[in-house]
């Protein structure tokens, strides 16, 4: 299936580079133009209406998530650029949405383009750009996160995360409202999103909100009651780092 796309980039060398990449590993791709501004962009997205769009996120003239908030209905679907693991990256991932990484490998530019050409749930996608744009003009501290279930999407404020628990290759988040989530994700790469947001790996099996926690028993070679009254363990080699973190938490 034939998509047709536009690449925004400021530098002249990665704009190329990625047309190169496409032309070599992604021949369905028909690049209609490339963009170096957030005006140059914001035009040219407008006029050809692409299929994609390749968006450098730290331009010049600004940024990509400024493009997103000026064009006033997003038709496309939009594969993040970055030279960087930034604050931003992490919103990005916090929406569930695509980016790559440069130096950009061959295959993950394939597996983006390839989740491209399967026409999303504009309304899911949407919601998916509400929450990136909803987080960023929050930062440092990001207040919803999308997650993946075998339904499709749920938009979490993660402030209602009670804890997650690792179930194989799978993660269960707890909410506060009773509701258990499974996400197609391990618990690792939960730990490395929330760990900012006040959240800490008590155990292998449990990622925890700290300001869920309502009480810390000792015996037993310790562990958490939650605000729900669930029971949480606490590793023997995390115990200090916990209740230190506690500490400083109140």
């Amino acid at each position: 299936m034939s998509i047709t796309a536009i690449i925004v980039d400021d530098e002249k060398h990665c704009r190329e580079t990625l047309q190169n990449l496409l032309h070599v590993y992604c021949k369905e791709t028909t690049i209609l133009e490339m963009a170096n501004s957030v005006d140059d962009a914001k035009h040219k997205i407008l006029q050809h209406k692409p299929d994609v769009v390749f968006l450098d996120i730290e331009l010049g003239s600004g940024s990509g998530f400024d493009i997103l908030t000026q064009i006033p209905t997003i038709h496309f679907e939009v594969i993040f650029t970055t030279a960087f693991e930034q604050y931003a990256i992490k919103a990005v991932k916090f929406s569930s949405l695509d980016y790559l990484l440069k130096p950009i490998d061959p295959e993950e530019l394939k597996n983006a383009v390839k989740k491209a050409q399967q026409k999303k749930d504009q309304s899911i996608y949407k919601k998916q750009l509400e929450t990136l744009i909803h987080n960023l003009k929050q930062q440092p501290k990001l207040h919803k996160i999308c997650l993946s279930t075998a339904d499709g999407f749920e938009f979490v404020d993660i402030e209602d995360i009670l804890y997650c628990k690792a179930n194989g290759s799978y993660t269960s988040f707890i909410l506060k409202n009773k509701i258990s989530l499974l996400v197609s994700k391990h618990l690792k790469e939960y730990e490395n999103l929330l760990q900012e947001q006040r959240f800490m790996r008590t155990h292998n099996s449990y990622l925890v909100n700290l300001k869920e926690v309502k009480k810390f028993v000792k015996s037993d070679g310790g562990y958490i009651i939650m605000n729900n009254n669930d029971t949480i363990g606490v590793s023997k080699n995390k115990r200090d780092q916990f209740l230190d973190a506690m500490n400083m938490l109140y």
